[in-house]
């Protein structure tokens, strides 16, 4: 690893912004918990304020193109840059583009030379990147995401007097939702662009309905400038605003351009059969017919109210349940179940439901609180039964709809906590008619589980972000599921005349939606192709059956058929994928094994980038380095939701203050986008003061253990094991071991086991302890705090149980408030310069100037085991040297005290 440090200017436009440090140098590799990369960090973006110089890039042009066909949207976009000056520069370039959507080609045009990139399959893209990292190569792709959106990151060196050209296509199959569909582009410039222009063309021989523009930008100012012209079967919008109209006023820099930039329309739907479009001999049958009755739903609410519900997401749960109450129709049936625990029924059957019956649902749910543990098994048992009892005893009508809507934080941890066994519960339990949907609340949720737990029972899983419009989100959510049309619904064509058909079963269809079916067919020159359809609908059954030939693109579109193409095989094996990876999930073993298997072998012959397949681009350098891969992926769920996580818990939230590990103490900085961290090496025994504060009387001490006898490398570890926590002027006294938790407020005693799960709610101080994983305290009007439990093997040689204490919020101590950890509530200045290689190639050294000090650094990681106890994530930061000198106040004896409620 090489390289100083590089400062730079960040510049966001439309889905892809440039950074462009001045002059680069190299870039800092983070590695991931088993040693290879897993994303680069750009130091400049964490080590020091970004340099005011003049960085002598000019960005030119940012176009966006996108072709929709018969819902297959092709989108390119391209933006190109040139460096002026008279020294190279590094750009970065960052692109959003949907999450459902999938890269099939990446090119960088630098002074007339194209780089193209090459589909390979993940594992050998992969090693091809660790052998650039390995060699001191700059390489990678930083990974984001957002609800829609996922970033592509790249950057390249460009040398002075030169300019590059950007170019990422992407594909995807446009879903139905609510009776629309919707095409999203991300336009946030920063800056003036000379050309900005975002170009879209719809081709729907089915027919467009309607076709709506929209932008979230600050102002609406720009909206006129938008064209629209719309024909039969045909839509072309087009929004190109000069550069003196981008401008917020006429002697400013500033762009009116920041927001989303949204494109909504539907087709005319004529037939009940749907729409059936034949090229080069692939079909593809859209359907969702008109004019059908909602067949009614009998729906279970299974609500999660644990402990970690605490907060916005229980009332913002309350919220959602208000509304969505109100929505439902008298001739439905609904109940609430409500889980922590333990398992609560609003009533022991299902109830219609009529103003009456949801007055009083409403008022029951108003009264919603968190509390105790997680026990999704039971709950989700209870619910299926009642359905069945109910169907059993014809309390419900026999033609309608039978579905669960699980809202859940957290994993589950009481009763069944094996997530494996609950999903085969589960399953085993509904007899297949049942659809159940998840709802995943946060960042911290196991969406993973969820998503498995769904496909197996019929329906699907969606993330609730938390945010302020999450009520919204779930009040959404219902509205897609609330009015189903039709049940098992099935699309057939003549055996003799396709293969390789994409799933045509579905277990409902909503209003709102559309079902899609893709297929070769055997006979390219098959002139009547007949199909069929069936499903149940709410009076009767439903059938529907006819003959469609291919259709005659040139005269539709006579001036345009170059247009179109492979498009039907494209949105077949786009689709095809899709539903391969989900099958992946699920199933025996050999089907998982055989549907990743044919969806690697298809986005290989297709050029998709999935989560199975890298894009690799060979990127140039300067001077004398050979040319080095750069790397585009699609994150798995699990890359996604780590990076959510991250994000969220790295950006969005305050600081965390945390110790945890031999023992490692790390001070996140948001703010920054950073880390500090330090270790104190001490005799075991020894008890610190990690917070002191004397106005509000709170103190929390801690003691630490060593391993059971002095490992053969002669180095014992440390950890802590007892926490000491009293709040003086509320008369709580709190001890925690790792054997008990003791707990005495005013003349009150309690004794805790780690074996249970429970909470208390006091006064002064409430607790929710999970069993055998964490404790969470939080004193009225103060501070919230978290104790991890780390139980080791019983018979391990060396090592013992251990606690990791975390410190949630404490914005309401006061300015005095020190201590190891206390001390940096309320924030740390300090500046990173002169970064080096340090005595491990992926651990540089820098220098830190911090308290009038300047200190010898290293970049490193250490562990966060909130989301994973077990594993833990790692936490990019600045380790500071022996026992933290010159960070932490005096030396480290200062904070030895003689008890754990002792102070200095």
């Amino acid at each position: 690893m090489s390289g100083a440090l590089t400062v730079g200017l960040l510049l966001l436009w439309g889905s892809a912004c440039l950074w462009l440090p001045s002059p680069a140098q190299g870039d800092l590799v983070i590695p991931g918990p088993d040693g290879a990369a897993k994303e680069t960090r750009h130091p400049a973006r964490t080590l020091q304020k970004r340099s005011t110089q003049n960085v002598m890039v000019d960005v030119y042009s940012m176009k966006v193109d996108c072709t929709v066909t018969s819902r297959f949207a092709h989108t390119v976009m391209t933006s190109t840059a040139r460096n002026k000056g008279d020294v190279s520069q590094e750009i970065f370039f960052e692109m959003e583009l949907p999450k459902t959507a999938f890269i099939t080609n990446f090119t960088m045009e630098i002074d007339g030379r194209v780089y193209v990139g090459e589909v390979k399959e993940k594992e050998k893209a992969k090693k091809q990147y660790e052998k650039a990292i390995s060699s001191g190569q700059t390489a990678g792709l930083v990974k984001a995401s957002g609800r829609k959106m996922e970033t592509f990151s790249v950057s390249v060196n460009i040398a002075a007097e030169s300019s590059v050209t950007f170019v990422l296509t992407h594909e995807e199959l446009l879903q139905r939702k609510l009776g629309q569909y919707e095409i999203l582009t991300r336009v946030k410039p920063k800056q003036l662009v000379q050309e900005f222009q975002i170009v879209a063309n719809i081709y729907e021989p089915q027919g467009i309905s309607y076709v709506d523009t929209h932008a979230t930008f600050p102002s609406n100012d720009l909206l006129p400038l938008v064209e629209k012209t719309v024909t039969e079967k045909k839509a072309h919008i087009a929004f190109k605003p000069s550069l003196e109209q981008q401008k917020k006023c006429p002697a400013c820099d500033g762009t009116l351009i920041d927001g989303d930039f949204v494109i909504k329309y539907d087709v005319n739907r004529a037939t009940s059969l749907g729409d059936i479009q034949i090229v080069n001999g692939y079909f593809v049958h859209f359907f969702a017919p008109p004019s059908l009755s909602r067949v009614p739903t009998n729906v279970v609410f299974v609500i999660d109210r644990s402990g970690s519900m605490y907060g916005n997401k229980i009332q913002q749960t309350r919220e959602a349940m208000q509304a969505i109450l109100q929505d439902l129709k008298e001739d439905d049936y609904f109940s609430i179940i409500l889980f922590d625990d333990q398992i609560t029924c609003w009533k022991e059957t299902m109830t219609r439901a009529t103003k009456e019956n949801l007055a009083e649902a409403t008022k029951y749910i108003k009264n919603l609180r968190d509390r105790g543990g997680t026990n999704i098994n039971d709950a989700l048992l209870r619910g299926v039964g009642m359905l069945q009892k109910d169907k059993a005893d014809k309390r419900i009508p026999e033609r309608s709809i039978d579905m669960i809507i699980l809202l859940t934080d957290g994993m589950p941890n009481y009763s069944e906590t094996n997530p494996k066994k609950i999903q085969a519960n589960m399953h085993a339990a509904n007899s297949g008619n049942m659809t159940l949907f998840s709802l995943g609340f946060g960042s911290d949720v196991e969406y993973g589980f969820l998503n498995v737990l769904s496909q197996e029972n019929n329906g699907l899983a969606r993330r609730i972000f938390e945010a302020s419009d999450a009520a919204l989100q779930l009040k959404g959510f219902y509205e897609e599921v609330s009015s189903p049309l039709l049940s098992e619904v099935n699309l057939r064509y003549p055996d003799n005349a396709v293969d390789l058909l994409t799933t045509n079963h579905f277990s409902q269809l909503f209003n709102g939606s559309e079902i899609v079916v893709a297929g070769r067919l055997i006979d390219n020159k098959l002139d009547n192709f007949p199909v069929e359809v069936v499903a149940q609908a709410f009076e009767e059954d439903f059938q529907v059956q006819s003959q469609t030939s291919a259709l005659d693109w040139a005269a539709i579109y006579p001036d345009e058929e170059y247009i179109f193409g492979d498009f039907t095989e494209r949105l077949w094996a786009y689709l095809t994928i899709q539903q391969l990876l989900d099958k992946s999930k699920t199933g025996s073993q050999e089907e998982k094994s055989n549907a990743t298997a044919r969806a690697l072998d298809m986005s290989l012959q297709y050029s998709f980038v999935t989560p199975l397949t890298s894009m690799v681009v060979t990127k140039p350098e300067t001077g004398d380095k050979p040319d080095s891969p750069l790397i585009a992926d699609k994150m798995t769920e699990e890359e996604r939701q780590q990076s959510e996580r991250y994000s969220y818990h790295h950006r969005h939230m305050s600081p965390t203050y945390l110790v945890d590990g031999d023992p490692h103490f790390i001070v996140e900085l948001p703010d920054k986008d950073d880390a500090v961290c330090f270790n104190i090496n001490d005799k075991p025994g020894t008890i610190f003061t990690l917070v002191e504060d004397s106005k509000s009387g709170i103190l929390v001490n801690g003691q630490i253990i060593g391993d059971k006898q002095i490992p053969v490398d002669g180095q014992i570890n440390t950890y802590f094991w007892r926490f000491g926590i009293r709040h003086k002027s509320l008369g709580v006294r709190l001890e925690v071991s790792t054997k008990s938790i003791l707990l005495l407020e005013d003349a009150k005693r309690v004794s805790l086991q780690w074996s249970y799960t429970t909470s208390l709610k006091g006064d002064n101080m409430d607790i929710l302890l999970s069993k055998d994983r964490s404790l969470t305290i939080t004193l009225k009007d103060s501070v919230k705090f978290l104790i991890l439990l780390h139980k080791v093997w019983k018979d391990h040689p060396y090592h013992r149980d251990y606690l990791g204490f975390y410190t949630l919020d404490t914005h309401l101590l006061s300015p005095s408030v020190h201590g190891l950890i206390g001390q940096f509530y309320h924030g740390i200045e300090y500046e990173v310069t002169n970064l080096r290689p340090g005595e491990v190639p992926e651990k540089p050294d820098a220098t830190m100037y911090v308290k009038g000090q300047e200190l010898n650094v290293t970049r490193g990681w250490q562990r966060d085991f909130r989301r994973d106890v077990t594993n833990g994530e790692n936490v990019p930061c600045w380790f500071i040297h022996n026992n933290g000198t010159g960070l932490i106040d005096g030396d480290v004896s200062d904070y030895i005290v003689s008890g754990l409620f002792k102070t200095v």
